[in-house]
């Protein structure tokens, strides 16, 4: 019975997953941007152009050092200034239009890199394309979320996550397979000009892309929320009678009254940023959402992946194989971002990411003690091709936990848990402590593998230990949940429920909407049981 009660809410209409795909290719410009640095690195084409080494006893090893961090710190820097810019932007303008603002700028600062005649004119490529993805990688999520059915949301934003990893693979092959070109400049050019074709192709599909009809009723522009919401949800005319009509008529009443109800309790509490800081109950959502992204950036991930190259390297690996094994490690990752998907709205949110930060706490923490004993110097003396392999099959049982419990699944937390007139803000919030929390660690990384090697790892190993605990005791589970009753978990007043309802509830749920429609008054509601039993 409970499974046919959902059933409405669970459609995915041929429309809705197309937009949800659409959206993706900025999903895959930020993955594909961010990561292609990771196989410039193992270019001899772009070591030579520039006139930087890879040998540490040469005297430019140190300024190369530098440039490498500097290629991932100033692009972590400009995704944190496109996430200050969407968190008012979507806001002020609509998610529509800030997504056009942030296309051209990822078209421009692929074409620096790709075209850059000296190092500063890469970095500044590296940075403009910072800040486009800034906006993408915050946008696209906040985006999927509101038009995404509740009982299905966490599958379709999480395929942002799918093709966000998709985007890190497409950068790792194409690095690969420009290795072999005897063209030293374009064995790193093409690579880095391949991610303009991405926006490129977003921008072109620009007209059939709708507004969020949660910002249209946001801007008391109802009967266009109406007409998207209908399309979303695949109603036409014929169809009125539909247990998926109903569905969606019953959501359209429940956006509208929580948003009459927010704008009454902002009164009162009011719109500012500073409110997100003030009221305990935005207070959670936001220490939420910094936990959320600061435990996954802290697993070390993304150092794990940009110095991939590097690391392979250090184990004895020659240019080539280490550039292959990058290829497979994101090739695994993509597939364990959909594996996310298809877990998320059965197993939940809360208890994938705690399985996923225990899995790779534990994996980082054998490949670490293998790299004490097989990397650097004691490759030499204790070169053991069991042991070399080990740590290779640690790195991939890393990123197999990382992908199939944690990647997607922060993208979906951290833009469902906010109300809507503060999910722009809240959301950019979130990933704005990605790129801070990147940066730091991305910046230190070629020093620090340079200098303690194996030893940096061990941060990543306790800072994981503190915040599993910090996610099992805090963090509520948001599953099954339309966006505006998440707020309950929280400690919000909730407007009206949509999911979890008995056939009296519903029933009465109808009856008000009818009401509403004929001009007549409110029917009284029945008590419902909260939402807050579900936390964790």
């Amino acid at each position: 019975m409970a499974k046919t009660e959902k059933a409405p809410g669970s459609h995915i209409t041929l429309f809705n997953l197309a937009l949800v795909l659409a959206l993706c290719l900025g999903s895959i410009t930020y993955g594909y941007t961010f990561s292609i640095v990771s196989t410039t690195l193992g270019q001899p084409g772009w070591y030579a152009y520039f006139d930087l080494v890879s040998d540490e006893t040469s005297e430019r090893y140190a300024y190369t050092k530098r440039i490498e961090g500097a290629m991932n710190g100033l692009f972590c820097a400009g995704g944190f200034f496109g996430c200050v810019f969407i968190g008012w932007s979507s806001n002020a303008i609509g998610r529509r239009k800030s997504l056009f603002v942030a296309l051209p700028i990822a078209i421009i600062g692929g074409a620096l890199q790709a075209g850059a005649a000296h190092i500063a004119m890469f970095l500044v490529g590296r940075f403009i394309g910072g800040i486009a993805v800034g906006i993408l990688v915050t946008l696209v999520p906040l985006f999927q979320s509101e038009i995404a059915p509740p009982a299905v949301r966490g599958f379709l934003v999480s395929q942002h996550g799918v093709m966000m990893v998709l985007g890190y693979s497409l950068a790792a092959w194409t690095g690969f397979a420009c290795y072999f070109s005897t063209n030293l400049n374009f064995q790193w050019r093409y690579p880095l000009a391949e991610q303009c074709l991405f926006p490129i192709a977003l921008l072109f599909m620009m007209p059939w892309i709708p507004e969020s009809p949660r910002w249209l009723v946001m801007k008391d522009r109802h009967d266009e929320a109406w007409v998207i919401l209908a399309k979303l949800h695949g109603i036409s005319g014929h169809e009125q009678d539909s247990p998926e009509a109903t569905f969606c008529r019953e959501e359209f009443f429940q956006i509208r009254k929580q948003e009459a109800a927010d704008k009454l309790q902002a009164q009162i509490d009011g719109r500012s940023i500073m409110t997100l800081f003030r009221k305990p109950s935005y207070r959670k959502r936001m220490f939420c959402a910094f936990m959320t992204m600061f435990a996954a950036e802290s697993t070390g991930i993304l150092v794990i992946y940009n110095y991939s190259v590097l690391l392979y390297q250090g184990l004895g690996f020659s240019n080539m194989i280490s550039l292959m094994l990058a290829a497979l490690y994101v090739t695994v990752a993509c597939a364990g971002n959909y594996i996310c998907s298809l877990l998320i709205d059965r197993v939940g949110r809360v208890k994938l990411l705690l399985t996923g930060l225990i899995g790779c706490m534990l994996s980082l923490a054998v490949e670490t003690a293998l790299d004490a004993v097989y990397t650097g110097d004691a490759l030499i003396t204790n070169r053991n091709e069991a042991g070399l392999r080990a740590g290779v099959f640690f790195m991939f049982l890393y990123i197999t936990f990382y992908g199939c419990c944690i990647d997607a699944n922060t993208f979906v937390y951290c833009s469902e848990i906010f109300p809507s007139h503060f999910r722009s803000y809240g959301t950019a919030w979130s990933l704005s402590i990605l790129f801070l929390s990147a940066m730091i660690y991305l910046e230190a990384a070629p020093t620090a593998l340079a200098v303690i090697g194996w030893k940096y790892f061990l941060l990543f190993i306790c800072l994981t230990f503190v915040n599993t605990i910090v996610v099992w005791k805090v963090f509520p589970e948001t599953k099954g949940l339309s966006l505006e009753e998440i707020g309950e978990v929280f400690g919000d007043e909730v407007a009206v429920r949509l999911t979890h309802l008995t056939s009296a509830e519903r029933e009465l749920l109808d009856r008000n909407i009818d009401a509403e429609k004929a001009g007549g008054a409110q029917v009284e509601q029945l008590e419902t049981p909260a939402h807050g039993s579900e936390s964790a």
